[in-house]
């Protein structure tokens, strides 16, 4: 083994080592709804020397980087044995995407990867790639991941060579190393991207929230978030789409839009997480929101706080898909704490913290969008207007307590 080869391993193992065990602040003020944390929990970076690196000095004397990684992002989430299990995006210098899972202490740093990424069994159709898995812990007893399976479209001409078919992938497994694929998922839609499955049964059925699409990027006449049901997991089939959560002119999701994560289940609603798209002059916007929907319907939103929950800030603005967030997982506490794991710009995956308690507040009582500038108006000078009685009883009590 020459000595410039000894040296480079030492100094990537120790790169990698620093990073890897890199302590995570959260930020010290935010607007109190989460705590973003500071650093990104995973990147390129964290992805293994091993899968990156052909360590033997001969067949790589120079120690080159075999297998590139681009990104690790859009990871799902799920607490299991104790640990905050992560199932990540890792997306190739090819531009191919596979699942890995990357493990941590306390859900905020120190995440890593297993010794192997995710062998995901295929179908009778291979697709080309897959990509941004939810995880699911479902009822029947069973760990669900649901994915986009993606292929280009065999209906396009020889000189269309970005045209892509996607529909909604399915696996399950009880330990997150053996996957049992299943069929896609059936529905009537031409296209499905972004599908959730109900962590519970709905009449004794499965439940999916769905993104019924037209075209791979173009919602078109798919509406929003979508919503049916399948008598049969094994045989995944949804004769009946409805829009429970539409696109809206003029709004953050006014383009596209569709669920992040499956809801979280409270004493007030099923509290979603979803991501909104709207065009501008710079390009496409993905951010955040929160809606619920109630206990006794799932289909029926009760809450949905106007404008963006959260939104691409100072470096997430900047990678391979510039200002874009996206969140497909985020994990709940005994302690009603809530991980927030959300990726940005195509590229790097974020943690923010929050409480159950905090989130039903800012669902409940933040306005709704009243889809008028007019109205916005209005209910910045009534929240001016209830300030101004609550700082004046303040004003008026210390005056009067100063006085004693």
């Amino acid at each position: 083994m020459s000595t410039y080869f000894e040296k480079r391993l030492t100094a990537l193992q120790d790169a990698y080592l620093e990073l890897t065990t890199k302590k995570n602040y959260p930020e010290e003020l935010g607007n109190g709804i989460y705590s973003r944390y500071k650093n990104p929990i995973l990147t390129a970076a964290h992805v293994p020397l091993e899968w990156r690196y052909d360590f033997n000095c001969e067949t790589n004397p120079f120690l080159l980087e075999r297998f590139g990684i681009n990104a690790a992002f859009n990871s799902g989430a799920i607490k299991f044995k104790g640990k905050y299990m992560v199932a990540v995006r890792v997306e190739g210098l090819d531009r191919k995407s596979f699942f890995a899972i990357a493990e941590s202490d306390n859900g905020v740093d120190n995440f890593r990867f297993w010794e192997y990424p995710i062998v995901m069994p295929e179908i009778d159709e291979p697709e080309t790639n897959i990509y941004d898995m939810r995880l699911v812990e479902h009822q029947d007893g069973w760990i669900y991941g649901l994915f986009c399976s993606e292929k280009r479209d065999p209906s396009a001409p020889e000189g269309d060579q970005s045209s892509a078919v996607a529909q909604c992938g399915i696996a399950r497994t009880k330990d997150l190393v053996k996957w049992e694929r299943l069929p896609n998922l059936k529905t009537t839609s031409p296209q499905q991207r972004n599908v959730v499955l109900h962590p519970e049964f709905v009449n004794g059925q499965y439940a999916f929230y769905t993104r019924p699409q037209d075209s791979f990027i173009e919602a078109g006449k798919g509406g929003g978030i979508g919503f049916g049901l399948s008598k049969s997991i094994e045989n995944p089939v949804i004769d009946e789409e409805i829009i429970i959560d539409k696109k809206v002119y003029h709004t953050v999701y006014e383009l596209k839009n569709g669920l992040g994560p499956a809801p979280i289940k409270t004493e007030k609603g099923w509290l979603h997480l979803a991501h909104g798209v709207r065009n501008t002059a710079a390009g496409l916007r993905y951010v955040l929101y929160l809606f619920m929907t109630s206990l006794e319907d799932i289909t029926k939103v009760i809450h949905k706080p106007g404008g963006y929950f959260m939104a691409p800030e100072n470096e997430e603005r900047i990678g391979d898909v510039a200002n874009v967030l996206f969140s497909n997982g985020w994990i709940t506490d005994d302690d009603g704490t809530v991980y927030i794991y959300y990726a940005s710009s195509d590229t790097r995956q974020h943690v923010a913290v929050s409480t159950i308690e905090k989130l039903i507040d800012y669902v409940i009582n933040t306005p709704e969008d009243e889809f008028r500038s007019a109205n916005s108006v209005e209910i910045v000078c009534e929240i001016v207007k209830k300030n101004k009685k609550v700082l004046g009883e303040f004003m008026r009590l210390n005056s009067i307590n100063n006085q004693l």
